[in-house]
């Protein structure tokens, strides 16, 4: 393999991760959703930072994405772009900011891109928004598509089990994803479909695919990172891998600050002025 492009020194782009995919050199993508925590990420070099409407589940502790507002999913926006050097940062565009109305769509989306100076957005879907995607596009905001599983939809699935298990459901998702890339999105996201499926997928598209439980054969991988570093517990799907038992730290931590307060041995002589 040739030299790592995403280690090559300058900002990630949307050309960068393309260069990617036809260098075989896999795409490492986390969420985060404030500035400290999107520091970390950037400097350990993860080349995609998305900032997920799960901030709905993990920050506020709704139990879907659909609560979350425009104007709040700005704010993350905002906070992460500003702890971001090198990473590329996409934005979920949240649920009713897109769907049914290609005019609210490229308003929400101006929005994102404008106060919080991210460099993409994503929205789930396929032909259903296509004119949404296509007016957005226009403007030169990039996008990543969304299909498979989409959180946003959970009302209309009714389960969050994998999708397109099916055949009339999998020829669907293969046909909205050429779709997405024909209308010139620059990725598109897989989100808990068969492994075989998702290989299809890649390896039929030109542009990159980041997957989500969708198995190792798409061009890259994305996970939430409260999960992934175990801050989260009762979310345990088989595609998540936990690097971490961070709650259990955080809660050891706590626990000791406490008992040193009750104690009196903080703070001691050396902490104090």
């Amino acid at each position: 393999m040739s030299a790592s492009i995403a280690q090559s020194k300058g900002k990630i782009t949307t050309h960068v991760l393309q260069r990617m995919k036809e260098n075989n050199e896999k795409i490492a993508m986390l969420t985060a959703y404030d500035y400290s925590m999107a520091q970390l990420l950037d400097r350990a070099g993860v080349e995609v930072i998305l900032v997920g409407d799960s901030a709905a589940n993990v920050m506020a502790g709704h139990k879907t994405t659909l609560p979350i507002t425009l104007d709040q999913m700005i704010y993350h926006a905002t906070s992460v772009v500003r702890g971001v050097e090198k990473a590329l940062v996409i934005v979920d565009l949240p649920f009713g900011t897109y769907q049914g109305n290609s005019k609210e769509a490229l308003h929400s989306a101006i929005r994102i891109m404008k106060e919080s100076g991210a460099d993409a957005v994503k929205l789930e879907g396929g032909k259903e928004i296509i004119e949404s995607i296509d007016r957005i596009l226009s403007a030169g905001i990039p996008i990543l598509g969304h299909l498979g599983l989409t959180p946003q939809s959970i009302n209309k699935f009714g389960t969050y089990t994998v999708r397109a298990t099916e055949e009339n459901e999998a020829k669907q998702l293969i046909s909205d994803a050429v779709l997405l890339e024909e209308c010139g999105c620059f990725g598109i996201l897989l989100e808990k479909i068969p492994a075989n499926l998702a290989k299809q997928v890649t390896r039929k598209m030109k542009v990159p695919v980041i997957g989500i439980g969708a198995g190792g054969d798409v061009d890259g991988q994305v996970l939430v990172l409260h999960d992934m570093l175990g801050i989260t517990q009762q979310f345990s799907p088989r595609f998540l891998r936990r690097y971490h038992d961070l709650s259990f730290e955080i809660t050891s931590a706590v626990k000791q600050y406490i008992s040193d307060i009750k104690s009196h041995d903080f703070p001691n002589a050396k902490e104090q002025y």
